[in-house]
């Protein structure tokens, strides 16, 4: 079926998002005869964090390159051959994508074995809980999910956030983020926090336009599936940073 992504948002329709080329974008609960289209875009999205984690990581960790530097000229006194350097450097990037890849498949597993498996029975049956579905023409273009701790007045945690790439800049994610606010105040939370291991600028812009500030980084970060063997210790790191918004804030900047 033939897709045309909409334009970027123009103004804000009373039930939805309005684009400009007249389209409307609504975010609802999510429905069962959901549960393919919100599991596709899932995948699609946390398999594009392969080259994200493989490639644009790699100039956030200087301890890593230190390591491969260090493993280089290693290589390069014991052989004395140029060409080591450049057949060294392929060796290493290859290496990352495929353990970046091997961990982000066993998360997947891991997530398709719990939550995103059981769609229905994870979010939508308990009242600190939900899912829900950003909708164009009749089609699922963006989720996102809320987990509330226990009891009100703590944190409620923004979730499996992801947007259809054919359908990006248009707004959606905002929209999407907005949901979980309206979920937290409704619910009595103090605040929303969410946690990413995205190097992508445009995913951390639309956290921070959300009204997310960044609290913290972990550094070596252990992704959950992850085996952490020495070759994946070596070719695979990451950092999760850490945001929160905290509801009051966000209520006094509306006004």
């Amino acid at each position: 079926m033939e897709y045309n992504a909409p334009k970027k948002v123009d103004i804000k329709h009373r039930d939805g998002v309005r684009v400009q080329n007249g389209q409307v974008i609504f975010v609802r609960e999510y429905e069962p005869a959901d549960e393919a289209a919100v599991q596709r875009i899932f995948i699609e999205g946390l398999m594009e964090m392969v080259p994200d984690t493989a490639f644009r990581g790699l100039r956030h960790h200087p301890e890593s390159l230190l390591l491969y530097a260090a493993m280089t000229v290693l290589c390069f006194a014991l052989t004395m051959c140029w060409w080591v350097i450049g057949l060294l450097s392929a060796i290493v990037l290859g290496m990352r994508y495929f353990y970046s890849r091997r961990v982000i498949q066993g998360y997947l597993t891991q997530a398709m074995n719990t939550d995103m498996g059981d769609i229905e029975g994870f979010y939508m049956k308990s009242p600190g809980s939900r899912l829900w579905v950003a909708v164009l023409d009749d089609h699922v273009v963006g989720v996102v999910a809320a987990v509330g701790q226990q009891g009100s007045g703590g944190a409620v945690e923004l979730q499996r956030m992801s947007v259809d790439k054919r359908y990006r800049q248009c707004g959606i994610g905002v929209a999407l983020g907005r949901k979980v606010l309206e979920f937290a105040v409704v619910h009595g939370y103090s605040s929303v926090v969410l946690g990413t291991t995205a190097y992508s600028p445009a995913a951390h812009k639309l956290y921070q336009r959300v009204g997310f500030c960044c609290v913290g980084v972990t550094n070596g970060y252990v992704t959950p599936g992850a085996k952490q063997s020495l070759l994946e210790q070596i070719f695979y790191r990451v950092s999760h940073h850490h945001y929160k918004l905290n509801i009051q804030n966000s209520k006094r900047a509306d006004d």
